[in-house]
C-alpha cells in the first residue's frame, strides 16, 4: 500500500529543479559501497564514468552523430559520484558550487580566467 513517504518521495523526485544540497542528500540514499572504501569508491567511480563521457563525444567524430541523451546520462552518473565523494569528505556540493562560481569571477575581474595554476 503507497503511504505517505511515497507520496512525499514521489513528490521530491518529481521536482522540475533540485538544489545541489538536495540532490547530494538524495543521491546519498543511493549509496551501497563499503565504508571501509569511502572516497575512493566514488573517485574512481567518477574517473569511469567521466571516461564513458568522453567516449560517447568521441562517437561523435567517428559516428558523425550527437546522442545528447547517452551522454546526458553519462553526467548524470558523473553528478552522483561527485554527490558521493563530497558526502565521504563531509562538503556540501551548494557551498562547492559557490565558491567555484566566486573564484571565476574573480579570475573574470582579473583577467586571468585563461592561464595555469589554481592560484590566478
Amino acid at each position: 500500500m503507497i503511504n505517505q513517504t511515497d507520496i512525499d518521495a514521489f513528490e521530491f523526485y518529481n521536482k522540475a529543479d533540485l538544489t545541489l544540497t538536495e540532490y547530494q542528500n538524495a543521491a546519498a540514499t543511493t549509496a551501497i559501497y563499503p565504508a571501509s572504501v569511502q572516497i575512493l569508491y566514488p573517485t574512481l567511480g567518477l574517473a569511469g564514468e567521466a571516461g564513458e563521457v568522453a567516449n560517447k563525444v568521441k562517437k561523435i567524430v567517428r559516428d558523425g552523430k550527437l546522442d545528447k541523451e547517452a551522454i546526458g546520462s553519462e553526467l548524470g552518473d558523473c553528478l552522483w559520484y561527485i554527490a558521493a565523494v563530497c558526502r565521504d569528505l563531509g562538503l556540501n556540493m551548494g557551498e562547492i558550487a559557490s565558491d567555484n562560481l566566486a573564484k571565476l569571477a574573480k579570475r573574470r575581474e582579473n583577467n586571468t580566467l585563461k592561464g595555469n595554476g589554481d592560484n590566478r
